[in-house]
């Protein structure tokens, strides 16, 4: 899985995908995705780094099958929350 982690204004921003997904579109009638290098490029991790990245974000966007359900296994994502794009999994995360 590919993490990315930015500072803004508002807080720590993460983007995490399934390296598979790097570079596809995602269409799904109203909703596209791309998911592209410049947003989800980053460093590898595993299911631990993707989870610490999580709990630190202020918000978060995960694409992918595998990132996803590490994601809900950690209790971060609620399952019924999530977009199925054509197959491909996507999730936002919002600490409020």
């Amino acid at each position: 899985m590919l993490i990315r982690e930015r500072d803004t204004p508002e807080g720590l921003l993460v983007a995490v995908c399934d390296e598979d997904c790097l570079g596809e579109t995602y269409d799904d009638g109203p909703v596209s995705l791309t998911v592209t290098e410049d947003f989800y490029g980053g460093e590898e991790g595993d299911a631990d780094d993707v989870v610490d990245a999580l709990t630190r974000a202020s918000v978060a966007n995960l694409v992918g099958e595998r990132c996803v359900t590490v994601a809900i296994e950690a209790g971060l994502v609620d399952e019924e929350r999530v977009l199925d794009l054509n197959g491909a999994l996507h999730a936002q995360l919002l600490w409020l």
